[in-house]
Parts: structure tokens; C-alpha cells; sequence
């Protein structure tokens, strides 16, 4: 795998940040939708296989969407509902983790019935038990721990009702379009959908306001703090094999987050990954839970491969290899130099120029794929109509739109590198023509010719009158 210097790639992210904070751009495109391709050992561009019904796939560090497919469908999200449930404990108690490891909960036997015979995951809190809110959190998030979303629902909603109602304000807030909470935990999916978009907001929420989240989540074990019930504490496993350095799953790069598994809902999973001071988070829902039968012979064919296995993470192979194809084929591309000249527009009434030079208000870069050419975006320019002196440097007087098939990535204001003085004896001279042009003038034209002619033939009649009556006078 090679890779470009971090410094190189730090940089890089560091001016796509600024570019779009640039002002004069407007970066437009939400998602784009890439078809991850990788080139294989005889260097032929072959596409990602991905398993997963939806995909979202965005850069964290610009905000730019990379990988969309399916990303609105509404689907069941199993366990990844808890990343809500932590969100809502957060926003409660806040993130420092002092006041989580003092605030201590239990629940009583109410929240454990639903559970019971359900194959739900557990970390064998038992009721009654009183756990503090960071060993619930760690609970929730490591292992998945349903009982401990309802034990955090009654302790800060009051009930497992009012907490769903606060999830779905939350979600609300959000402005998640895709999203409805039913329970706390995600095990029943009647009215409990999400979306890989509305799933990928959530873990960007939780992640830029809470750092005790980020902690959390990258951890591959943890013990719980001993009590009554467990003097020795609680070991926690990360259901995230992708941080797991014994797994086959395991993958440096990875900083974890969650993984929902339902039979209705199929392998999901959240999770971002930095490498090079570049961070992608991913979310995929709706893999395959079972082996497919295509995959049997891979098996067979090398035993040391995660095929070989009887059960198949096809979620942890799909985000693998998303985060291969971005940490391999995405660089940096610079589409537009705010430096450089664009054309020429035509101005009125100047005193010394009858133009004015176009640049980008600023330049415009962002992560793309190494194999899209830069000249497949389209560069739409339009000016505005009728400019007239005077202009100054830096005066808006178009707009160039960057396109990609069919979808807008940017609009990039264009601005003049040139001061037009105005003439006023050119804009005297215009008022002048435009006179002479004008619909008043025509009309005012009709009304001194129709008068003209009047008088013309008033005239002409007058002067035949007197001619005859000088006839008629010499004929006498």
C-alpha cells in the first residue's frame, strides 16, 4: 500500500477546510456518487464489491460526501439505535467524565422482562445492580448491552416511553428526515428505522461534542467497575472486530464506533478511520448475515482468509475495503486557481477601458478519485448583463459553476481584477443614443413630421388661395 507523506496529506486537508470557508464559494454537492474502484495485481481498474444495501461514506474533515448509495432508504438500524441512546445520556449529564463515573443508575425488574429469551445482548447487569452512567455508556457502546439502554432510559427519561419520546426530539433537532425511535435499544424493529445518512449525523454529532464518546468507542475491552453484584467487575468485549488486534478483522486505522446485527436488519455498522490526518466515517446497514454460497470456495481456497470462517462479516469487509479505496485512490485535486485569469467582460461607459478582467473570488480543491480526470468537470460560466462603469477591483460580476455529471459541486464567484473608470461624456452620449432610440423619441418623430406636414399643406393651400384671388384681380 502506498501512501503520500502525512504532512503532505495534512496540508491538504488543511486547505480543503479553508476553501470552503472561503468567501465567494459556495461548495453545493452534498454526496457524490462514486463507484469505489481499486486497480488489481495486473493494474486493471476493478470495482469494489460492496455487500451492504446502503452506504454513506463521508470525509470528516471537509464535510464532503464521497459515497452515497442508498443512504436515504429507511431500514432497520438494530443496535446502531443505541448511538442515539448515548447521545441523549450525553446531552443529559454532559461529557465530562467525572460526572458520568459519580452518577450511579439501576433499574428494577421492569426493564429486564421485555429481554428475556430474546438472544439480546447483555453484560449481565442485573436489576437493582447500580452501575455508574460511564460504565452504562461503556456497556451500550462496547458490548451492546441492551439492558443497559433501558436502565439509562428510566434513569433519564423516567421511563422507556418518555426516553424514546426525547430520542425522537433529538433526532428532530438533528433534522434527521429518515429517522423514528420505537425502543432503546434497537432489538425490535416495528417503527424503529434510520437511515445510513441519518446514522452517519448522529455519530458526527456524538463525535465533535463528545470526546468521552470517541474514547469509548475505540476501545477494544473494558472492565466495568466492581459491585455487590460483580466484585471483580465486568469484562467487557468490543463487538467491533475492526479494533480488535486478534481479529481477522482488524484494521490499524480504525478508531471504532458500533455494529448493529438483527436478522431483520442484516450486519450494520458505524465506524470512522484516520490515516494521514484524513478521517472517514462510514455507515453501512443491511449485509448479509449468512455466507454466500460464492464465497464457500474462496474458503476452500485459503484457509487463513475470513471466507474460511462459518460466519462472514460482511459489514467489516465492506467498510475495509472503503477505507482501502479512500486511503489509496482519493488525493487532493485543485480545480480552479484563484490566481488565474478567466475571461474578459464587456463594460459601459468606461473612460480608458471598455472591459473588465474575471478571476475566481478563490480557489477550489477537494479529495477525488485518482482515476476521474479533472477535465470530466464541466466549468459553466455566466456574467452579468449590462455592466457599466464604474468597477472596482473585486467587484462580483459572474459566477463559474463546477459540474459533474449533472451535479453541482461548486459555485465560485467571479470578480474583477480591473478598475473601469466611467466616461461622462460616454454615458452623456449613451443618454443621447438611447434617446434616439427610444420609443418617445419615435412617437415625438410621428408628432414634428405629422405637424410638419400639416402646415406644409395648410401653407401650400393658403398660398393657392392668394395666387388665385391675384388672378381674379388681374383678369378684372
Amino acid at each position: 500500500m502506498i501512501r503520500s507523506p502525512w504532512y503532505k496529506r495534512a496540508i491538504a486537508a488543511l486547505m480543503c477546510a479553508v476553501m470552503v470557508l472561503c468567501t465567494g464559494i459556495c461548495p453545493v454537492a452534498e454526496a457524490l456518487c462514486f463507484t469505489p474502484a481499486v486497480y488489481d495485481e495486473q493494474g486493471q481498474l476493478k470495482e469494489v464489491r460492496l455487500y451492504s444495501k446502503s452506504v454513506y461514506m463521508v470525509n470528516l474533515d471537509t464535510g464532503e460526501a464521497i459515497v452515497d448509495i442508498n443512504s436515504q432508504a429507511e431500514l432497520s438500524p438494530a443496535s446502531l439505535t443505541k448511538l442515539m441512546t448515548a447521545v441523549v445520556l450525553l446531552d443529559e449529564l454532559g461529557g465530562d467524565e467525572y460526572t458520568l463515573r459519580s452518577t450511579m443508575m439501576s433499574a428494577g425488574t421492569e426493564v429486564f422482562d421485555e429481554l428475556y429469551d430474546t438472544g439480546a445482548s447483555t453484560a449481565d447487569i442485573q436489576p437493582n445492580e447500580k452501575v455508574s452512567a460511564y460504565d452504562l455508556l461503556a456497556a451500550l457502546l462496547i458490548q451492546s448491552a441492551c439492558e443497559a439502554s433501558n436502565i439509562i432510559a428510566v434513569n433519564v427519561g423516567g421511563s422507556v416511553p418518555r426516553f424514546v419520546d426525547m430520542m425522537n426530539e433529538k433526532a428532530a433537532e438533528l433534522k434527521l428526515k429518515h429517522t423514528h425511535f420505537s425502543n432503546a435499544h434497537g432489538l425490535f424493529t416495528q417503527q424503529n428505522f434510520s437511515s445510513a445518512y441519518d446514522i452517519a449525523e448522529i455519530c458526527r454529532y456524538a463525535i465533535n461534542n463528545y470526546p468521552v464518546f470517541k474514547d469509548i468507542v475505540g476501545m477494544a475491552t473494558y472492565t466495568m467497575a466492581p459491585t455487590e453484584q460483580h466484585p471483580d467487575g465486568t469484562y467487557l468485549i468490543n463487538t467491533d472486530y475492526m479494533i480488535n488486534e486478534n481479529s481477522k478483522y482488524y484494521y490499524s486505522y480504525c478508531r471504532g464506533i458500533k455494529t448493529g446485527t438483527t436478522e431483520a436488519a442484516g450486519r450494520c455498522f458505524a465506524s470512522f478511520a484516520t490515516c494521514d490526518a484524513t478521517t472517514y466515517l462510514t455507515v453501512t446497514m443491511g449485509a448479509p448475515m449468512e455466507k454466500l454460497p460464492e464465497d464457500v470456495k474462496k474458503g476452500e481456497q485459503n484457509e487463513e482468509s475470513v471466507f474460511a470462517d462459518d460466519e462472514v462479516m460482511y459489514n467489516f469487509i465492506d467498510h475495509i475495503n472503503l477505507y482501502e479505496w479512500a486511503f489509496n485512490m482519493l488525493e487532493q485535486k485543485d480545480f480552479i486557481n484563484e490566481s488565474s485569469e478567466v475571461r474578459d467582460v464587456k463594460v459601459g461607459y468606461g473612460r480608458k477601458l471598455d472591459y473588465a478582467n474575471l478571476k475566481p473570488a478563490g480557489g477550489y480543491s477537494r479529495m477525488w478519485p485518482v482515476n476521474v480526470p479533472v477535465e470530466d468537470v464541466e466549468k459553466v460560466i455566466t456574467v452579468k448583463d449590462n455592466i457599466v462603469a464604474p468597477i472596482e477591483k473585486g467587484d462580483v460580476l459572474g459566477q463559474m459553476e463546477l459540474i459533474y455529471e449533472g451535479e453541482t459541486l461548486a459555485k465560485i464567484d467571479l470578480v474583477s481584477t480591473t478598475d473601469v473608470e466611467r466616461s461622462p461624456f460616454k454615458s452623456k452620449m449613451k443618454v443621447v443614443k438611447s434617446y434616439f432610440k427610444s420609443k418617445l423619441f419615435k412617437v415625438t418623430a410621428v408628432i414634428v413630421a405629422g405637424g410638419i406636414g400639416i402646415y406644409c399643406v395648410i401653407y401650400f393651400l393658403m398660398m393657392q388661395r392668394k395666387y388665385l384671388r391675384r388672378l381674379n384681380r388681374d383678369k378684372k
